[in-house]
């Protein structure tokens, strides 16, 4: 049988980097699911869509402003 070396060491700093990588990705994974699971309950009608809110500008022309009073 014939060895062969190797020369692969991981410090300390590489084991960070990718156990940062790895948790980093989960965590896209899971917010990008849960995002997908919600557009697929709306498109199947089991949840209706959420209505998007008002920009400021529109919900300030609603709302009513100061009387002036006519003496």
């Amino acid at each position: 049988m014939e060895y062969v070396s190797l020369l692969a060491y991981l410090d300390p700093g590489s084991g960070s980097v990718l156990l940062q990588v790895l948790l980093g990705g989960a965590a896209a994974l899971a917010v990008t699911g849960k995002l997908w699971w919600s557009r697929v309950l709306s498109l199947l009608r089991i949840r209706r869509p959420q209505p998007e809110p008002l920009p400021k500008s529109e919900l300030a022309a609603d709302e009513p402003g100061p009387r002036s009073r006519a003496s």
